[in-house]
């Protein structure tokens, strides 16, 4: 299966970067280029079998499924009604410690496995997809980068945290 991925360095420790990149409405939106809305469906917090419901700025939306959910390291999601395009998708973050010029901080590293279909189309859609959610990824973790600088993001990520 295809797969995107992006990395950022990012001047937080790998538990304020989980709980930036599970923040939710206006703080969500503040930041993430990619989202109109989104919402949990059948819980009041993420966790393993959780449904989501993202509406993209520009185009589908999606329901997935939280398949893992490992604080503060990574986080799993996987499609479970989206785009008729799509077979199957999934995404994951994963966050490590990293040094960097001498300052504590995480690496951020965002990744998206996807299948289209029909599969007749995919030699020409996978290539096509690559380029998509290839720029969709990075346009998302350049902005993650910058909520993990954001007095008003990190505020809201680590009273999520405490709670």
């Amino acid at each position: 299966m295809p797969q995107v991925t992006a990395d950022a360095w990012v001047p937080v420790t790998p538990d304020v970067a989980f709980a930036v990149s599970q923040t939710t409405g206006e703080v969500r939106l503040r930041w993430d280029p990619f989202i109109r809305s989104q919402r949990l469906l059948d819980a009041q917090r993420p966790g393993v079998g959780v449904h989501t419901l993202t509406k993209a700025r520009v185009g589908p939306s999606m329901i997935s499924r939280y398949v893992s959910f490992r604080p503060p390291t990574s986080v799993g999601m996987t499609m479970e009604k989206g785009p008729w395009f799509f077979e199957s998708f999934g995404g994951g973050w994963r966050f490590t410690p990293r040094e960097r010029d001498g300052q504590q901080g995480s690496l951020a590293r965002w990744k998206y496995t996807y299948a289209v279909r029909p599969a007749w189309l995919r030699p020409l859609a996978e290539p096509i997809g690559q380029w998509l959610l290839g720029r969709e990824i990075r346009r998302r973790i350049a902005a993650f980068a910058c909520a993990c600088a954001d007095p008003v993001v990190l505020a809201a990520a680590r009273d999520g945290a405490d709670r």
